[in-house]
């Protein structure tokens, strides 16, 4: 029974060792000079108050022993007590600053729920966090970074390679509700979009239900993307591409492109399903309904594998179409 008591002592935090040892220590000395001096200190209590006043070197001086032996009990508790409560308080210092260490340099495991995890840290990254760290729960998850990048309650950051298991089960990814993959710029075009499906791979196999946004840099992987199972894919190249060949063939092309880009901070660009009052209607007629009812401005229709923006406003709707809109919802 004893061996057992002094093997789960052991294994018990080193600050919680030396304060109950502390502890022990103050009650026992409390009893002793309540012992040695019962008229000097009435109770037990009041012994107790002189040790902890007497062991921490306050000296109130309210109570204090007067015969020789209830003084050498107080040499004895100066000697011992005084450097058990000052080891109590070192390392207690030195776990709170090796766990606050800890948890700047990302090795910390997040604790929450309900989270949006973003891998890799690039300006991209940085912009996205910025713009969605008051209202969201972040967890940013990277392998370059020494220490935490973003000062902020509502982001955490783990270090580590967001393919490995270890990894994601620290940022909680069976309790997160979407993750989002920026692609690595320390890599190639190619050998980036082969992380990023490792990637995919490795958090569907964790979280099959997870919602996963992924940023694809080559066409060829776009397949291998999808069968990996991102639910959304960003072309990163196909989206700068279009930007400048915008402005080789117009003039002052990108300032209005980025001020709607903006614009939609807060707003919603979206496929809507053909409701059955817009069958068969003109796209003018249906421009104004949905303005109208929804609140939905209506630039294009998609029809097939074509998107056709700003259509002549006597195209008829179909029902099969999709609606490329902007709302507010």
């Amino acid at each position: 029974m004893t061996n057992q008591f002094y093997i789960r002592f052991v294994r018990l935090p080193i600050w919680t060792r030396i304060l109950m040892m502390a502890a022990f220590m103050v009650v026992l000395f409390g009893s002793v000079i309540h012992i040695i001096e019962p008229n000097r200190f009435p109770t037990v209590f009041d012994g107790v108050w002189w040790a902890i006043v007497t062991a921490s070197t306050v000296g109130y001086g309210d109570f204090y022993p007067v015969s020789a032996a209830g003084r050498v009990t107080a040499m004895i508790l100066l000697l011992f007590g005084t450097g058990f409560l000052s080891s109590y308080f070192i390392h207690l210092s030195a776990a709170t600053v090796t766990k606050q260490n800890a948890y700047m340099e990302g090795r910390v495991g997040y604790k929450g729920s309900d989270h949006m995890i973003i891998i890799g840290w690039n300006e991209k990254s940085r912009t996205i966090i910025q713009n969605l760290m008051k209202t969201e729960s972040i967890i940013l998850i990277d392998e370059t970074l020494e220490s935490h990048p973003i000062k902020a309650d509502n982001v955490h950051f783990i270090k580590g390679r967001a393919n490995k298991d270890e990894t994601l089960w620290k940022a909680r990814i069976s309790t997160a509700k979407i993750v989002m993959i920026t692609s690595d710029q320390n890599l190639d075009e190619l050998q980036a979009d082969m992380h990023t499906i490792l990637t995919l791979l490795a958090i569907k196999g964790l979280n099959p239900d997870i919602r996963c946004i992924a940023e694809i840099q080559t066409s060829e992987q776009v397949n291998n993307a999808r069968r990996a199972g991102a639910d959304e894919l960003i072309p990163a190249n196909a989206l700068t591409s279009a930007v400048l060949m915008n402005t080789i063939s117009s003039v002052d092309a990108v300032s209005p492109l980025l001020d709607l880009l903006a614009e939609l901070k807060s707003n919603h660009l979206a496929y809507i399903q053909v409701e059955s009052f817009l069958h068969g209607k003109d796209f003018q007629v249906a421009s104004s309904l949905l303005l109208k009812e929804n609140n939905v401005i209506l630039i294009g229709i998609k029809r097939g594998d074509d998107l056709i923006v700003n259509p002549p406003k006597n195209l008829s709707i179909k029902k099969e179409d999709q609606l490329l809109a902007i709302s507010n919802d």
